[in-house]
């Protein structure tokens, strides 16, 4: 017995929404990859065979280009893990910071996913000054003086 076309579209479907309970982008792929089976089995006759084959390369192919395409976006935005690309940023200085105290330095284009950050110095610095990134320390940018 073969699944019919539209078994595989209510899978692909099935899947797709249990991605919305699982806590992984994952599990959409297999869906997608049941629902593309369900249109090629519409348009064409396949067999069992065929047709898992069909569904098994689709979802792993997928599954292979979400984490080669995004792979490399995902560890850009993570804080402490890309450090290395924003040392030495150059950023404007929109509110002043002491050595105890925090302020905020604007970046002309977004450092680490986001235009504005807090930020943390070792020397009392005005608003509006330009300052450079010395290093990443948890959720806080140090800068110093450019």
């Amino acid at each position: 017995m073969n699944p019919e076309w539209w078994h595989w579209v209510v899978g692909g479907i099935a899947l797709i929404l249990a991605e919305l309970v699982i806590p992984s982008f994952f599990v959409v792929w297999f869906g997608l990859g049941a629902l593309l089976v369900g249109l090629l089995a519409l348009a064409f006759e396949l067999s069992l065979t065929a047709q898992l084959a069909t569904w098994t390369v689709a979802s792993l192919a997928m599954v292979w280009l979400w984490f080669r395409v995004f792979k490399q976006s995902f560890q850009r935005t993570r804080i402490g893990t890309a450090d290395g690309e924003v040392i030495g940023e150059i950023g404007l200085l929109v509110s002043a910071v002491a050595p105890f105290e925090r302020g905020k330095v604007r970046f002309q284009r977004p450092v680490l996913g986001a235009e504005e950050w807090v930020c943390l110095a070792d020397t009392a610095i005005a608003a509006g000054e330009r300052v450079k990134v010395i290093a990443v320390e948890g959720s806080f940018l140090k800068i110093g003086k450019a």
